[in-house]
């Protein structure tokens, strides 16, 4: 296995995280949901055995990404702890995020750690069951998930509690980070609507509301033990980093941080800045299909008839996006455009052009 650190000069080569969307099927409805889960799997979801060709082949890029098994609800797989295993013994790290469901036992938490999972991420929406539950579209979803938050600690899994900020919860930011402080997490993701999938039913926050949660993370960035991030919303580090903070350290930030042209060079933290949707990022679906990220639905190719590895590293819209000089408007002229790069998603999902000026954000420069 490469222990080196993954590094900005591997952008073209291959992703730091790959995301299977190892099924559609999940018995949340919840009202954000990028897949637009389902109640029953497709017919042409990828089988045992090419879900492991699939693991194979991502086993031989230059550098292994770390796998991410979501979905839908990984869980509803009867075989997904063998082709976890399977992923474990490629010598690929892994990590799960199952759904608030009754499948999600401390049994199946201690068969996903034995079959070698390095991370657990869940989703906490709300600090409380009336906000969560309604999110989730299932009743008993809030308590389910701090169930599922002691079967982790019990288990020394580490976690990432993923949110999605809309309308909805946007003035709960400071109850859902007092819930999160006593639970053990190592990592708190932030995610910024994209209106894709049954999100286009939810209504994003403003630009202006954008700045003011992020100021919110800064503040819990520097006195909670956990780290935080954002998803789909870069501009957070440039935020950051305007601060005399280091978007990718934990709790204690740099209080001297280096020139911005050179924040995103020659890192030694998990991962450099400058990763976002096909760069550093690569998304395979149920049905074998390839995205560059879960969010942003342009199909690239499709596994196995096509190579994941040539996909990354040849495909046109893989290539463009893995260099910010080709993003139009205010985001191919931004000094910040290399540690930042606005969501090319959302770009997507609102202009129908990932190369578009990211929507949400009020940076001129």
């Amino acid at each position: 296995m490469n222990h080196q650190p993954y590094t900005t000069d591997d952008f073209s080569r291959n992703p730091l995280m790959f995301y299977y969307e190892i099924t559609r099927a999940c018995d949340l409805v919840c009202k954000h949901c990028r897949a637009s889960a389902q109640e029953m799997p497709d017919e042409d979801e990828l089988k045992t055995e090419e879900s492991k060709r699939l693991i194979d082949q991502v086993a031989e890029f230059p550098r292994k990404p770390t796998i991410c098994f979501t979905g839908g609800d990984p869980l509803k797989r009867s075989d997904l702890f063998e082709i976890m295993k399977h992923a474990t013994n490629s010598g690929i790290q892994s990590a799960l995020t199952p759904s608030a469901t009754p499948l999600a036992t401390f049994d199946a938490f201690q068969k996903a750690k034995d079959a070698g999972v390095s991370a657990i991420g869940m989703s906490l929406d709300g600090p409380n069951a009336e906000v969560h539950d309604a999110f989730r579209g299932f009743s008993g979803s809030f308590l389910k998930t701090l169930e599922m938050l002691d079967y982790a600690r019990k288990l020394e899994l580490p976690v990432q509690v993923n949110t999605s900020i809309t309308k909805r919860n946007v003035d709960l930011i400071d109850d859902i980070a007092q819930v999160l402080t006593d639970q053990g997490i190592m990592m708190w993701s932030v995610f910024f609507l994209v209106p894709v999938g049954r999100g286009l039913e939810e209504s994003r926050i403003s630009p202006q509301e954008y700045l003011e949660v992020f100021e919110k993370l800064w503040y819990y960035s520097q006195t909670k033990s956990f780290s935080v991030k954002t998803t789909e919303a870069p501009h957070y580090r440039r935020f950051v980093l305007e601060k005399g903070g280091d978007p990718l350290a934990g709790p204690k930030q740099i209080s001297n941080p280096k020139s911005n042209a050179d924040l995103h060079r020659n890192r030694n933290h998990r991962a450099p800045l400058g990763v976002t949707d096909g760069r550093g990022i690569m998304f395979v679906a149920h049905n074998g299909e390839i995205f560059p990220a879960g969010f942003l639905p342009i199909v690239c190719g499709r596994f196995p008839n096509d190579s994941v590895i040539d996909v990354y590293q040849n495909h046109p819209l893989f290539r463009a996006l893995q260099n910010p000089d080709n993003y139009q408007g205010i985001c191919g002229k931004c000094d910040f455009r290399f540690v930042c790069g606005g969501s090319r998603a959302r770009a997507f999902a609102v202009n129908g052009n990932p190369l578009a000026p990211e929507p949400d954000c009020l940076f001129e420069k």
